[in-house]
């Protein structure tokens, strides 16, 4: 066999090979990372007046949450209304008879951090006081570093 068609045949089958040990390599890592219980980060952007979809945001979260991840919760828009400490949606949710505002208690009790947008409160009837106790008001320059983290999965509902 000559030098260059060795070549021709060898290197595709080294970079194939140092493809696939390298992708080994950096699951291995993912797993044993998890392994070791490295929290996933999440943020979850909720803007929906919808009460099936801020329902289903906080099943999600709930569930994100039980299985390790460290969440974040911003809440916009009418789904800013959930961080209102008196607020009541309108029904429960079936199968479960839960309501948006009773998971996201749940989750908050859990360890989640919470904020209403920075624009909320200014363009609604409500005050910083009419917050759940825990519920902060998100300062833009630290809910664009979260979101710009590699490190962050963002949900937007």
């Amino acid at each position: 066999m000559t030098s260059s068609r060795y070549t021709r045949l060898f290197l595709p089958l080294a970079t194939l090979a140092m493809g696939v040990g390298a992708s080994v390599t950096s699951q291995a890592s993912s797993e044993e990372s998890t392994q070791q219980g490295a929290a996933e980060q999440a943020m979850v952007i909720v803007t929906s007046d919808s009460l099936q979809t801020q329902g289903m945001a906080m099943v999600l979260s709930r569930t994100m949450q039980q299985q390790g991840t460290k969440l974040n919760i911003l809440l916009c828009d009418r789904a800013g209304d959930l961080a209102i400490a008196d607020y009541q949606s309108e029904s429960a949710l079936a199968p479960k008879d839960m309501k948006p505002e009773g998971l996201l208690q749940m989750i908050m009790n859990d360890g989640a951090e919470v904020a209403v947008c920075a624009l909320y409160l200014p363009n609604s009837d409500h005050q910083e006081s009419d917050l759940r106790e825990g519920v902060s008001v998100a300062q833009p320059p630290a809910m664009a570093e979260m979101m710009r983290d590699p490190d962050t999965r963002i949900f937007h509902f």
